[in-house]
């Protein structure tokens, strides 16, 4: 009798191929479900602070503060959580394999638009930021990524299609950025990408990585904006 080979999975690029992987980590639905409440809470309270009161820097900071806290609380009880959520190194070039050539082709399109449009604000307020908002750009990458389309993976996947996790993750991620035009195009083009790359791959400080750098660069080429200006200098105005 002939042995049955079994295939193994292939690590191309094909969307599906992408989805394909479970990091399942059992967790009460009721705890996933606060969390996405609290996630949601503080993509409401931007629309309150940085948009209407233009309190742009102490929110930033005060949510980072207040998110990287409980990161620490959850992750000293179950260091588990740290891997699960994303906050590891093994995979982290893995990630990076994927991300790249996209990320070459955002670059290249981010000073195509900002060029025909004569957006491009290029100054050295842009090395600050790149520096920075990486911090910042992983927060959110965990807030959307790991607390919302984790959790609908891994408490409701068997309800809720792949798919549409992707996709409703990338939709909430881009009305939190209104009602800026670019702002929410990018933030849901780049959310469904990178989405599909953390159900797969799930690696947030590259994610992180790459969603401060190119959405500093984003700022300065396409929105034609300042974040240096507007977050760190107003203070001292």
């Amino acid at each position: 009798m002939r042995p049955v080979l079994m295939r193994r999975p292939h690590l191309g690029w094909g969307f599906l191929n992408l989805l394909a992987m479970n990091h399942s980590l059992s967790i009460p639905r009721r705890t996933r479900f606060l969390e996405m409440l609290a996630v949601s809470l503080t993509a409401l309270s931007k629309f309150l602070f940085m948009d209407y009161l233009d309190w742009r820097f102490p929110f930033v900071a005060v949510a980072t503060v207040g998110w990287l806290v409980y990161v620490l609380y959850r992750g000293k009880k179950d260091r588990s959580l740290f891997k699960y959520w994303g906050f590891r190194t093994d995979n982290f070039k893995k990630a990076l394999y994927y991300l790249f050539p996209f990320a070459i082709l955002t670059v290249i399109a981010c000073f195509l638009i900002g060029y025909f449009q004569n957006s491009l604000n290029l100054t050295w307020h842009l090395l600050p930021i790149l520096i920075s908002y990486p911090i910042w750009g992983a927060i959110q990458q965990f807030l959307i990524m790991a607390l919302v389309a984790g959790n609908l993976q891994d408490g409701w996947g068997n309800q809720v299609p792949k798919f549409w996790i992707v996709g409703l993750t990338a939709l909430l991620f881009s009305l939190v950025h209104s009602p800026n035009f670019w702002l929410m195009l990018g933030t849901f083009l780049i959310a469904l990408f990178y989405g599909t790359i953390y159900l797969r791959i799930r690696n947030l400080y590259a994610l992180g990585l790459f969603h401060g750098w190119l959405g500093a660069l984003f700022y300065y080429t396409v929105v034609g904006s300042d974040p240096f200006q507007e977050i760190f200098l107003k203070m001292f105005a």
